[in-house]
């Protein structure tokens, strides 16, 4: 998700209203950040199950719900992780970082609560929190046919820790990457060795990913990170590209 460093007034606005209210605008919102969840349904075929790793308030939750017999939420922060139970009954969320191994991990926290910014066991300056830590191979999921992955960084583990759910269903994956916060080229590589080619959408379509420049991208739209949540979804452009979908190619 974009946007770790929010305004002063977008945070002192979001931690004074309820919890709720701020989860049930994000989900209503998110769809004019992000194309990719606006265009759900159109690239993502009916299927069992769905996955949704890095849940934050929901937004993507609650588009699987539509096109996914089952859903599973993973979001290892315990305000969000109540608000996405609580308002989808149906979704079996699981309060934990996706990793590759399972155990215990410490979650870096945003200051100002999860409405204000992002956590993160790779980074962070705040406060931290221990939470658990599993793979997704372990939730012993079934027919998964797309997998959404938000994890600030760590999207490595969280990849390696599903690699037999990922081998056997060969689900579309939607992974976040940034430069800025990682190198993406061993995510590539991985995935391309598992058979999986790389799409972005830069504006309403996807292309594949060797026709566009991702890093520039990212590099000339850095501004667009320090914004408000607020100012995004009222102004959704110029767009800052950072959801790759991964199609598998071949089987390996």
């Amino acid at each position: 998700m974009v946007g770790t460093q929010p305004t002063p007034l977008s945070s002192r606005i979001a931690a004074a209203l309820p919890p709720r209210a701020v989860a049930a605008a994000v989900r209503t919102a998110y769809p004019r950040v992000e194309p990719e969840l606006a265009k759900l349904a159109s690239y993502v075929p009916r299927c069992a199950t769905a996955v949704d790793v890095g849940a934050w308030y929901g937004p993507w939750t609650r588009g699987l719900r539509r096109i996914a017999d089952r859903v599973v939420a993973i979001e290892p922060t315990a305000e969000l992780a109540r608000c996405v139970r609580s308002a989808y009954p149906d979704v079996r969320v699981v309060e934990a970082v996706a990793s590759d191994h399972a155990g215990t991990a410490e979650l870096f926290l945003p200051s100002g609560g999860p409405g204000t910014g992002t956590s993160s066991i790779e980074h962070g300056t705040g406060a931290t929190v221990t939470v658990t830590r599993l793979t997704l191979d372990e939730l012993e999921l079934t027919g998964v046919g797309f997998m959404k992955l938000d994890v600030e960084g760590h999207e490595m583990p969280a990849l390696l820790g599903g690699e037999q759910t990922i081998r056997r269903d060969r689900p579309l994956l939607l992974v976040e990457l940034e430069e800025r916060i990682q190198p993406i080229q061993p995510v590539l590589d991985l995935l391309a060795g598992w058979g999986y080619r790389p799409y972005v959408m830069p504006d309403s379509e996807w292309v594949p990913l060797e026709t566009f420049d991702l890093i520039e991208h990212q590099r000339g739209a850095l501004a667009r990170i320090d914004q408000s949540f607020a100012r995004r979804v009222v102004w959704p452009k110029p767009r800052y590209v950072n959801m790759l979908l991964f199609r598998p190619e071949t089987a390996r």
